[in-house]
């Protein structure tokens, strides 16, 4: 079982990308859950969303205190609190312009993380023309674990979304995919 924790500021769309990626895992013969955290949150407050993909159709439906891949939409999230409980060789997917190198010195990171990195928030800009960062992340989070195909993904955003909004996530996507740059953990400082 794969579990996923997205940490993001509501609005930015860590809900939605969580979902997009389960109905994507599930088109491809998996099964999972996805949930979000959160209470009366206005736009901007700190959000926690949780995925689980596996083989098996029994999953848990609690928190993921122990996540096997970390997400960070919001740069101001960037922060160790925020990796509590990752797994040894987990990954760690962040908005950030900086190089998985600098984010793990940042961090102060061992070398037992994956980390890749993407500037997510100019992406969305690019193709949202809003700090939506959703879609560009979840490009970086299947380049990086291969948990789904990109063309799943592609396809679920064409069947969740409509005309021009539909291009430009699919779009948003695609490019953070072919931009995200990824260092393995014996590469990590």
């Amino acid at each position: 079982m794969l579990e996923i924790r997205w940490h993001g500021r509501g609005g930015q769309g860590a809900v939605t990308a969580g979902e997009v990626l389960a109905s994507s895992a599930i088109i491809e013969g998996k099964f999972a859950l996805t949930f979000p955290e959160f209470g009366a949150e206005r736009r901007g407050a700190p959000v926690r969303a949780y995925t689980r993909i596996s083989e098996s159709p029994l999953i848990p439906r609690t928190p993921i205190d122990k996540p096997d891949v970390v997400v960070i939409l919001d740069r101001s999230l960037i922060k160790g609190e925020y990796m509590s409980g990752l797994k040894e060789g987990g990954y760690i997917v962040a908005n950030t312009p900086l190089k998985p190198d600098e984010l793990a010195k940042k961090l102060s990171l061992s070398k037992s993380y994956n980390v890749a990195t993407i500037d997510a928030t100019s992406i969305a800009y690019k193709w949202l023309k809003a700090n939506i960062v959703n879609t560009a992340i979840l490009g970086a989070v299947i380049n990086a674990t291969g948990i789904v195909s990109l063309e799943t993904v592609v396809e679920v955003i064409r069947n969740r979304f409509h005309g021009r909004i539909a291009e430009a996530n699919a779009n948003a996507v695609k490019d953070a995919y072919g931009s995200t740059v990824f260092m393995r953990l014996q590469e990590a400082v």
